[in-house]
């Protein structure tokens, strides 16, 4: 019987869905329900589900994010094909256009039962066409999950809000010295930063000389730093572009960084291949 995972923050829309989702599709079983994208990507990775509806804005990491994520960490050699993408959004037809346009199916909230029923006929037709992983080359499910991951790239730019004025490029940063209770702070210069993390609450600033934390979220770096010269490779991380060595693709199609004169390898997500093909 087929299997699908609600990633829906308001429960009582959660609970409609599933309430529809039975009357136009019975034999679905709703493996789970979760209530924000980090707990929708782990959940899929253990479930393994058919299908996966996820709302678009959730808590922390939305629906997009989830299922970039998810195709990052998806295991193109398991014997489970990645799952259908269902995404769930209030009704913008700008937002309707740009997932018709990429080829990623939608439900519209408040759930409407003739819009459901269309994408479920849709979904019986993907899953009956699907051929298991364990049947299929590896070459061919990386091939899906990068095409996936291009199709969400392109929806991210798309459903982005116009451009804003441009905030003053960075020169450097301000990093409180640890033990010093703020009274302490270093001027790192921008030039000197070989990649910025996110890490829970801090930004991870790694230098040649060592690393520091930064409170400022990387959303909020990210404006501020010239594209040409910092790479964003993850949703996580962005590199100073003349710091990367090599680029290298592991046998699960996943890529790797290496940095000049530094140890740490740094994965690429899929979302952010596209900039390291070979010219």
């Amino acid at each position: 019987m087929p299997t699908a995972l609600i990633a829906e923050d308001e429960p009582l829309l959660a609970a409609a869905l599933q309430a529809e989702l039975a009357r136009a599709w019975p034999e679905l079983v709703i493996v789970a329900t979760v209530g924000d994208g980090a707990s929708a990507v782990g959940q899929a990775l253990r479930l393994k589900p058919d299908v996966l509806f996820f709302d678009i804005r959730m808590p922390g990491m939305g629906g997009l994010d989830a299922a970039a994520e998810l195709a990052d960490a998806w295991d193109s050699a398991g014997t489970e094909p990645f799952p259908a993408l269902v995404f769930v959004t209030a009704y913008d037809q700008y937002a309707v256009q740009a997932f018709e346009t990429q080829a990623l199916d939608y439900v519209l909230k408040p759930v409407q039962p003739a819009r459901l029923r269309k994408t479920v006929q849709k979904l019986h037709t993907a899953l009956e066409q699907r051929v298991p992983s364990s049947a299929r080359p590896m070459a061919a499910d990386q091939h899906d999950l990068q095409a996936t991951a291009d199709r969400l790239r392109q929806l991210f730019a798309t459903l982005q809000p116009g451009p804003a004025p441009r905030p003053a490029p960075l020169r450097q940063l301000q990093v409180g010295v640890p033990g010093t209770d703020g009274s302490l702070v270093r001027m790192v210069p921008l030039a000197d930063v070989l990649y910025l993390q996110a890490a829970d609450k801090y930004v991870r600033v790694v230098t040649a000389q060592g690393e520091h934390l930064l409170r400022t979220p990387l959303k909020d770096l990210l404006p501020r730093l010239e594209p040409s010269e910092f790479w964003q490779v993850h949703r996580s991380t962005v590199v100073r572009a003349d710091a990367i060595e090599a680029v290298r693709r592991d046998e699960s199609g996943k890529l790797h960084l290496t940095l000049r004169g530094h140890p740490d390898r740094l994965p690429v997500s899929r979302l952010y291949a596209h900039g390291f093909k070979a010219q």
